[in-house]
């Protein structure tokens, strides 16, 4: 389809999601599917629940409805989730709180509020979340309030629902003036919830206090038409158009709300607290809405040490969002933000993302007080990594041991706003790690706020993370001049195992070319098992690990290969490149390579480009700097 075709085609969609019926045909509706009838909340937490939940071996839960937009906040949003959503959903008092999203800056908080509102767009607009209203009232309110209260008991049971709130004054006045009190004959639409047509999605942010009207939030007198209708208490006379009565039966956010003035946080208490809220001179107004704010750990610091905010704190639930702190997750940040920018077409090499993620989860670290955990083996055990001499039981321990961990640190806009500048001022079509640690370490310099001390660390940060990436780097060129590395490695496993297998059932070896019995080749086991640092008095029981993590894999119909062992792959890793180092070094760093190493040189970087996902550039540069560090 073509441009224009899709946009009718969209506009047929549009059209076809509108409906338009009776009171009476709407409890016909509302029979056969009770959900249209849910609460704000509720509705929510179907939503999120319909784009799936996964839950993984450790019981963390992953809700797909993230999927995308937000990385690393499993365990806070699972939180957010389970003990204000679903509990609100239940109709459980949580639902009568303000949700305060509270955290650092560029910590995610505004993306979820954001998702949320999108979210509730695209969900009032399928059959599961469809929601209707009173068609012509202001706040698009649940056509059940139409019903008496003396009645509601009664039809709650038949219908399975429960009814909460009463007729705003606008529609109580016309189901006399217009219907006659016939309120089976009250005109009811489907209702599409919009942020741009201020439809069920409201935004309020504070300005000046002093040019600030309340009517922001509550509406305002209508005085155009004042004269007509006599008085301010009669409903024509007034606009029910604030953020309160437009964000009923969907969301309202309260953008910088810690920093407004009191007149308006008062309006809150009543909402959170009963449902309502008062507007001009009518009676309380029915609101079904959650009320989202979000701030930093420093201005909620302020808001709870003055007294005179204790009834408004009684009605928040507080969640704390902090920064991610995983490698891997931060890494797709990072990407996010790249892609969403017109430098989509600049090449960044393998591993730079890496290395600025990693400068950035250590500066978000709390050091530990466990014996022989540093900053960077906590960094890869948060990051799923094996880190020997700890387990997954330890990642539990170390995030109790400091549960602030990820409300301070770098944010990932300082880090995406260094990458650009390396992006930008780079003259090439292409940059690596190098380029990205030396705009953040520049970045640091021209930071007036940073304190001397905190300079200091930040730069041993970058140190740390320019020495993982050296190992890395060495580690991917010794690996792309491994020919045919998997088979390689294969053969020296294989080899490694028959000797192993001798060795513990103190057997012989046939030697494959003349057949002679010969002894297990100790010299090979140990100069594979050295590369791991198992000592000689060690040897016996690794090599007996070995031989029962194989008999397990057979039991299990499994196959053992060189990286079914992590420490064992390790070793024959490391064996491996041990054998080239010496000629990746000649290699590499030759200025005037002959026919045979320049044969080599072009090889290794094609397996770069094909197999790493370098560029010519990049790979080029690799090479050279990695000859550097071997020549060190």
């Amino acid at each position: 389809m073509d441009i224009l075709d899709r946009l009718v085609a969209h506009r047929a969609r549009e059209a076809g999601l509108s409906w338009e019926g009776t009171f009476a045909d709407y409890i016909d509706i509302v029979r056969h599917q009770p959900s249209v009838a849910a609460t704000a909340h509720a509705r929510i937490y179907d939503m999120i629940a319909a784009a799936g939940i996964d839950e993984d071996q450790h019981g963390q839960k992953r809700y797909h409805f993230f999927d995308g937009e937000l990385f690393g906040l499993d365990t806070p949003l699972e939180r957010l989730i389970e003990e204000y959503f679903h509990s609100a959903a239940r109709r459980l008092d949580v639902r009568k709180r303000i949700l305060l999203l509270m955290g650092p800056v560029s910590g995610g908080k505004s993306t979820i509020v954001t998702l949320l509102k999108k979210g509730l767009e695209r969900y009032s607009r399928t059959d599961r979340g469809a929601l209707y209203g009173i068609k012509g009232c202001p706040m698009h309110e649940e056509p059940l309030h139409l019903v008496p209260i003396e009645l509601r008991g009664e039809i709650e049971a038949e219908l399975g629902v429960r009814i909460e709130g009463n007729l705003c004054p606008s529609c109580r006045m016309r189901l006399e003036t217009e219907y006659g009190g016939r309120m089976e004959s009250v005109q009811v639409e489907r209702v599409l919830l919009s942020e741009d047509d201020r439809v069920g999605i409201g935004t309020f942010s504070p300005s000046d206090p002093k040019s600030q009207d309340i009517a922001d939030l509550t509406g305002s007198i209508d005085f155009a038409t004042i004269s007509e209708f006599g008085s301010e208490s009669d409903p024509r006379a007034y606009r029910f158009d604030g953020e309160l009565n437009k964000a009923n039966r969907g969301l309202m956010e309260f953008q910088e709300m810690l920093k407004c003035d009191e007149k308006f946080l008062w309006h809150l208490l009543s909402l959170t607290q009963e449902g309502n809220f008062k507007a001009g001179r009518f009676a309380l107004i029915s609101a079904d809405e959650l009320v989202i704010a979000h701030t930093n750990e420093t201005e909620y610091r302020t808001f709870v040490s003055n007294r005179r905010n204790e009834a408004l704190q009684s009605r928040m639930i507080v969640m704390p969002i902090p920064y991610n702190l995983r490698v891997s997750d931060e890494v797709h940040i990072y990407s996010k933000l790249v892609k969403q920018s017109d430098l989509r077409d600049v090449h960044i090499a393998p591993h730079a993302l890496w290395t600025a993620a990693i400068f950035s989860v250590l500066t978000r670290l709390k050091e530990s007080k466990k014996q022989g955990m540093d900053l960077l083996k906590k960094l890869n055990l948060y990051d799923g990594q094996t880190v020997e001499g700890f387990k997954d039981k330890d990642v539990q321990e170390l995030r109790a041991e400091a549960p602030d961990e990820g409300m301070s640190g770098i944010d990932p806009r300082y880090v995406i706003n260094r990458i650009s500048s390396a992006l930008i001022r780079r003259d090439t079509s292409c940059i690596n790690a190098l380029d990205v640690l030396r705009a953040i370490k520049d970045g640091l310099d021209q930071h007036a706020s940073i304190s001397k001390e905190d300079r200091e660390r930040l730069l041993n940060f970058v140190a740390i993370a320019r020495k993982e990436y050296d190992e890395l780097a060495k580690k991917e060129v010794q690996k792309a001049f491994v020919y045919s590395y998997e088979e390689s490695a294969k053969t020296l496993l294989d080899n490694y195992l028959d000797n192993v297998e001798a060795y513990c059932n103190w057997q012989k070896m046939k030697d494959p070319v003349t057949g002679e019995e010969m002894d297990p080749d100790e010299k090979l086991m140990r100069s594979i098992e050295e590369q791991i640092g198992i000592s000689e008095n060690a040897k016996k029981a690794f090599r007996e690990e070995i031989l029962i993590r194989i008999s397990t894999y057979a039991r299990r119909g499994k196959r053992f290969d060189y990286s079914s062992h992590e420490r064992l792959r390790e070793a024959i890793e490391k064996k491996l490149f041990a054998d080239l180092k010496d000629v990746v070094k000649i290699t590499t760093s030759t200025k005037t390579p002959d026919g045979n190493q320049l044969k080599k040189v072009n090889e290794v970087s094609r397996r770069l480009i094909e197999e790493y996902g370098y560029c010519p550039s990049c790979a080029n540069e690799l090479l050279q700097y990695t000859g550097s560090l071997l020549n060190r």
